[in-house]
């Protein structure tokens, strides 16, 4: 299967952002046995005011956020083919904030590689249908997500690798 990215870098600073093969590689993986065919999803890099503005519009919450997902709502008055080879590829949007990407990394003491792949990898699987909202979809998506990584290489992100400060 391949992932067509619309990339788009809405900040004038692109030290370490991903390129568009590491986000296609990365989308793929987190699609393998859920899709089977081509895909096409928009991921568009954008400052903390718009990240803000679209997290208060679309979420009611008035803060920047790392990662929004925009999943594809096909018009129903479209015709029944267009609908259906529009549905058959474009899963949706990505909007990534640059900075709180970086600064949770650094929070989080992983590279910024890393977070970079998990928000691309956990954006990804909200388009594909995942959810978190409940404790049970938690652990669905999260599971998900540390095999995807796993196999892209790269850590558990949810593995706490601070040293416990009461452990003797």
């Amino acid at each position: 299967m391949m992932f067509l990215i619309d990339y788009q870098i809405e900040v004038a600073d692109t030290a370490g952002l991903p390129d568009e093969n590491a986000i296609a590689r990365y989308a793929e993986v987190a699609a393998r046995g859920i899709r089977d065919r081509e895909s096409s999803m928009t991921v568009r890099i954008v400052d903390e005011a718009e990240s803000q503005d679209l997290n208060c519009t679309y979420r009611h919450v008035d803060r920047p956020t790392n990662v929004l997902s925009f999943p594809a709502e096909i018009p129903e008055d479209l015709p029944p083919e267009l609908a259906e080879e529009l549905m058959g590829s474009f899963i949706g949007d990505l909007v990534i904030c640059k900075s709180v990407v970086e600064r949770e990394a650094r929070e989080q003491h992983k590279t910024a590689a890393e977070h970079w792949a998990h928000m691309i990898v956990h954006g990804t699987l909200h388009l594909l249908g995942f959810d978190h909202i409940t404790d049970e979809e938690a652990e669905i998506m999260e599971s998900r997500e540390i095999a995807v990584l796993k196999e892209l290489g790269f850590p558990d992100p949810y593995q706490d690798d601070e040293p416990d400060s009461e452990t003797p």
